[in-house]
């Protein structure tokens, strides 16, 4: 069977990650969702997405297709339902669509000629941007269970001080000496290659992907990823690095996610709670003004490639896009356009020309190139986000 993860109606809502990336490949606990299912389904999977990511994330159609919404996780009951599907049957909960079999092309489906099938169990729905940290401990515990089951940790050793220690795996190549790792209030997860430096303060649940590095001293809890080659120092509390990423050294980072390629300077702070206690609302993009989360507590969301200097300060529920570049004293507004430069004085273009370059450099340190396929992707980007900039 071929599976095809389709980005459903909850693509826009996750802006500006899904900007330069399909929702699939979103990272939630310990994998991105595309590989949860990959694992699941035991077989690679392909994209439907926006015309201009198609290059770098192609669809591939056969005569028979199953189409998965990507904003729902898999687990066994819903995995079981979705291989049992028949041509023509669609898999609904309550009025979001979560997978159908067609032999049809995409642009033919009508479901009203389809049988429909409810799924009555529970499953974890990224819909929103704030879904992903604020449901990462659930997910982080799921991966967890999904990839060590059957499997022995490896050794951990005797200089660090551990709690609850058969919570706790850690791949072959990850180095950790003299840190302590309380796994009482949920799993810790260190990948292959993975590097927790001396004095590090870790309570679980965390996810700590391959080849990612905690530095000295560091205090992470609440329910945390760090992503694939990502470094991270200082304090940090229930939020979700993508790969390739920094905020390597002193400064607060809560209730946040952080995209690609993102470096946060040194003693950047962001506020996760407002002086008044009231419920945090985030720019929207498809509203084009400020949505309620029902959160009390929410952070940072920064986008691809965007980069802030020493010392910067984001106020609560504060949005960056993509390719943004702030400094400066003060605070910055709390809806940051994507190409965008400067700080709390005001922002200017940052012109795509001196954007690559950069991205250039960053890229080749971690000896990944930033081909064609990524500038004609972040131009596309640049266009698009024209008007929330002040030019």
């Amino acid at each position: 069977m071929n599976y095809i993860l389709f980005d459903g109606p909850s693509r826009n809502n996750l802006l500006p990650f899904t900007f330069t990336r399909p929702v699939a490949d979103i990272r939630v606990g310990i994998l991105t969702i595309r590989e949860k299912w990959e694992r699941f389904l035991d077989t690679t999977t392909t994209t439907v997405t926006e015309d201009y990511l198609l290059d770098k994330y192609p669809m591939v159609e056969m005569d028979d297709n199953v189409m998965i919404n990507a904003s729902y996780l898999p687990n066994l009951e819903l995995v079981e339902m979705i291989r049992d599907l028949a041509e023509n049957q669609v898999i609904f909960q309550d009025e979001d669509v979560i997978a159908f079999y067609t032999k049809e092309a995409q642009d033919n489906i009508n479901f009203e000629t389809f049988e429909a099938l409810e799924f009555s169990g529970d499953t974890i729905k990224i819909e929103n941007t704030w879904d992903i940290f604020s449901k990462n401990g659930e997910a982080i515990q799921e991966d967890f269970n999904l990839i060590t089951k059957d499997r022995s940790s490896q050794h951990i050793p005797a200089s660090n001080n551990c709690i609850a220690p058969e919570n706790i795996f850690i791949e072959e190549g990850a180095t950790l000496e003299f840190t302590t790792l309380n796994a009482s209030k949920g799993p810790i997860y260190i990948a292959k290659d993975a590097e927790i430096m001396e004095g590090s303060l870790i309570r679980g649940p965390l996810a700590l992907c391959e080849a990612a590095v905690i530095k000295m001293g560091a205090k992470i809890y609440g329910p945390t990823t760090i992503g694939p080659s990502s470094k991270v120092g200082g304090e940090i509390t229930n939020s979700v690095i993508f790969e390739n990423s920094n905020k390597g050294h002193e400064g607060y980072l809560g209730n946040s996610v952080i995209g690609e390629w993102c470096n946060l300077g040194a003693d950047t702070n962001n506020s996760n709670l407002k002086n008044n206690y009231a419920e945090v609302r985030l720019w929207d993009y498809q509203t084009e003004g400020f949505a309620r989360t029902g959160l009390q507590f929410c952070g940072l969301m920064m986008g691809d490639h965007s980069k802030c200097g020493i010392n910067t300060m984001f106020n609560t529920g504060t949005v960056v896009g993509v390719s943004a570049n702030i400094f400066g004293s003060g605070f910055p507004r709390n809806f940051i356009p994507s190409f965008s430069w400067g700080g709390s004085n005001g922002f200017t273009t940052y012109l795509t020309k001196k954007a690559f370059e950069v991205a250039e450099v960053v890229m080749s340190r971690r000896k990944i190139k930033f081909t064609d396929i990524d500038k004609a992707i972040l131009e596309h980007i640049f266009e698009e986000t024209k008007q929330y900039r002040r030019e």
